[in-house]
């Protein structure tokens, strides 16, 4: 990229750099509300194979403590599809005890933000959940509407841009800390680059492993934090009956997994106990209520979480029981009955085999027509890492923690009682944000 000697030197003093890669930030300027930081924009290429043409102008937003002590310390938002630089503004929620040794950094990872994708019928569906059933048609239409330029916005693609973000910053090393699906960024960035990253912090966790488990981890998380909230197993009893007599298991998934980010006791916003004891006897208005208005609070558009992305990302990235992105449509349906058939009822309870096969993620994912899948990662973590999980987090549930933990050597896992998704940005204690900063800063 050719830069006039003026445009170089703003570059300069906002501690951008130009690098012999031709690695850039251009367009430097305050980012606004946000005192302290400098917004610029980091251009990458669609494809770096180079064969399909077109490049992505990717929002990023810096400190301008550029002499930080500690240096870089990278903030990762999730989803996939929920861009960073607008949650600059509540980045000392996030990290306030770091600001002052680290120079933070958030961007938009590409198909966030203004670089959405927005597929309008699939977002109206499901907003910001990843679990609401989508329509097919609407997962058809998206997919035709992205067409090939789909393949290049897995978590590959986005690994690529964090490597260019780094040199195009002056880091020789990085920290890390990401939330929800940034953790799975997070790491595959440390498998990737491990002689890059300094500290790794993984807040809410998604495993890289990459291998759907048809919602198993899910249900025995609700499971456990229902037992948590009711103090014995009446309320998982009753979500199952309910379940049982309603049809109603993608629903309820959907809208108990909502709550762990949005009301993680289950009883302020909504009386969830008394919800369900209800419904089990027949009185169901509350239920009905219940998912209704879960539902609305999930309402977002494309700019804040883009179901576009969403779907790019997750069906690309993960393998299920039909295989990769790159299978068939004819015949997925029928490799997804037989492994939800041999699913124990241990194994699915308080839910149905219903629920394993027409929850969300599935429901994006079946009818996405076949794209090149995302390389799988393998390895463990070789990096000091820092795993914070709420135990009433279903979103991404402690139990994947766990599971992430025993590939990470050098990792530590930090259980925040009570907290649901994203401790740091949500968790009322703080006991999860102390010990990121105290990892970070140690």
């Amino acid at each position: 990229m050719k830069m006039c000697l003026v445009a170089a030197a703003l570059l300069a003093l906002s501690g951008a750099s130009t690098h012999a890669a031709g690695t850039a930030l251009r367009d430097p300027h305050a980012c606004s509300g946000v005192p302290g930081f400098t917004c610029s924009t980091l251009d990458v290429p669609l494809d770096r194979s180079g064969r399909t043409p077109g490049t992505l102008h990717l929002a990023v937003g810096a400190a301008d403590n550029v002499k930080a002590p500690r240096g870089v310390l990278l903030v990762l938002t999730g989803g996939p599809g929920q861009p960073g630089v607008p949650t600059l503004p509540r980045v000392g929620r996030i990290v306030g005890a770091e600001l002052r040794d680290y120079r933070v950094v958030m961007y938009d990872q590409r198909g966030t933000g203004a670089g959405a994708l927005d597929c309008a019928q699939l977002q109206a569906t499901m907003g910001a959940s990843d679990l609401f059933p989508p329509p097919p048609s609407a997962v058809r239409e998206c997919a035709a509407k992205l067409g090939k330029k789909r393949q290049f916005y897995g978590t590959d693609d986005v690994v690529a841009d964090m490597e260019a973000l780094r040199k195009a910053l002056g880091a020789d090393k990085w920290a890390v800390d990401g939330i929800s699906y940034g953790t799975y960024v997070g790491e595959r960035y440390a498998l990737a680059h491990p002689d890059r990253v300094s500290r790794l912090v993984l807040d809410s966790v998604v495993p890289h492993a990459g291998l759907v488990d048809l919602g198993v981890a899910e249900f025995r998380a609700t499971r456990r934090v229902l037992h948590a909230v009711c103090g014995n197993d009446s309320c998982a009893q009753d979500l199952a009956a309910t379940i049982k007599a309603h049809d109603a298991g993608p629903a309820l998934l959907d809208a108990l997994t909502a709550l762990s980010i949005l009301d993680p006791t289950y009883r302020s916003a909504f009386d969830v106990p008394s919800i369900l004891h209800d419904a089990r006897r027949g009185k169901t208005a509350g239920l009905v209520s219940f998912l209704e208005q879960v539902h609305q609070m999930d309402a977002a558009p494309a700019p804040f979480l883009d179901q576009g992305l969403h779907a790019s990302a997750l069906c690309a990235d993960w393998r299920y029981p039909w295989g990769s992105s790159a299978a068939p449509l004819a015949g997925r349906r029928a490799k997804l009955r037989r492994a939800v058939a041999r699913l124990k009822p241990a194994d699915l309870f308080p839910y149905d085999r219903r629920t394993a096969l027409d929850n969300g993620f599935i429901g994006e994912c079946l009818p996405w027509s076949p794209t090149p899948p995302t390389p799988l990662a393998t390895g463990k973590l070789r990096v000091p890492t820092l795993l914070v999980n709420g135990d009433h987090d279903l979103s991404t549930p402690l139990e994947w923690a766990r599971q992430e933990l025993k590939l990470a050597p050098q990792g530590k896992l930090v259980i925040v009682p009570g907290a649901g998704h994203s401790v740091q940005s949500r968790a009322v204690s703080n006991r999860g944000r102390d010990a990121v900063a105290a990892f970070l800063l140690g």
